[in-house]
């Protein structure tokens, strides 16, 4: 598994940024370098993307196969403090490793089974219920084999799949495009293992509503204070399931940002500066 790393190496304080779906830890380039004096910014590019290795078999690109990944990572780093962000996907990995027993505690430096525990959250635009409505969307275009005859034609592609960011400058679609769109054997493809969506379309009714429900479990049993941001146009996220969450664990504070849908990308200084005050708030 690769990851990117920001700030001093040295740094015992961390901070964890796991991507989106179909996104690389390079989203969270703009994030990292404004927190980069105060965190060592850590973001990998979750297996099966970026400049991570693809899995032999495709049916293990599922949470628990993250989270297994994730403690693996966290146990190389040498942290005495550890605080998450996840968007999305990187939600829903935080709340699956955070959730279990001692992974997570109410404040820096206490004790707890994962080492060193989270102690601080932020759950962008993601909760533990995935509305139907989104999960279709994204799976629409997840396993699609596209290439592309140009970077441009990629960053069109980018620009469509992916409006529900909301507004961004030319500039800023072609930087969400550059580690998305890459070249491979002389063309230009998405950077993923398209067995990404092999998990999610051999994924029963039954075991989704499984599934949801263990994630309810994990996101109550969460110790940290947590932070979820929705975008105020978001289809994934509701507002009923932002309601109950702030019901379900009393550490939880919600923001929306008005005119995003599904995700904020954090890249633009309104945006970080939601998370600086909420990071910077311990």
């Amino acid at each position: 598994m690769a990851y990117w790393e920001w700030g001093d190496p040295q740094n015992d304080r961390v901070l964890l940024c796991v991507h989106g779906l179909t996104r690389t830890g390079r989203d969270f380039d703009r994030l990292a370098r404004r927190l980069a004096g105060r965190y060592r910014v850590v973001c990998p590019d979750v297996v099966g993307r970026g400049r991570s290795d693809w899995l032999g078999e495709p049916a293990y690109y599922t949470v628990p196969q993250y989270v297994a990944d994730m403690v693996t990572l966290i146990g190389r780093l040498d942290a005495r403090v550890l605080h998450w962000f996840g968007t999305s996907m990187g939600g829903l990995i935080g709340m699956g490793l955070g959730g279990l027993p001692g992974a997570s505690v109410a404040a820096d430096g206490d004790a707890g089974k994962l080492s060193p525990p989270i102690s601080r959250m932020i759950l962008n635009d993601v909760g533990p219920q995935i509305a139907p409505e989104a999960a279709a969307r994204i799976g629409s275009y997840v396993g699609l084999t596209s290439s592309f005859a140009s970077f441009d034609e990629g960053v069109a592609y980018i620009r469509q799949v992916a409006e529900t960011f909301g507004e961004h400058s030319d500039d800023e679609w072609r930087e969400l495009a550059r580690h998305v769109i890459v070249q491979r054997d002389g063309q230009w493809v998405r950077h993923y293992d398209p067995g990404l969506a092999m998990a999610l379309l051999n994924t029963t009714p039954q075991a989704m509503a499984a599934g949801t429900a263990l994630t309810w479990q994990f996101y109550a049993a969460l110790q940290c204070p947590v932070l979820v941001v929705r975008g105020a146009e978001s289809d994934l996220l509701t507002p009923d399931t932002l309601e109950r969450m702030r019901a379900g664990n009393p550490r939880t504070q919600t923001v929306e940002i008005a005119g995003v849908g599904h995700a904020p990308t954090f890249m633009s200084d309104d945006q970080i500066d939601i998370a600086e005050r909420f990071l910077s708030a311990c």
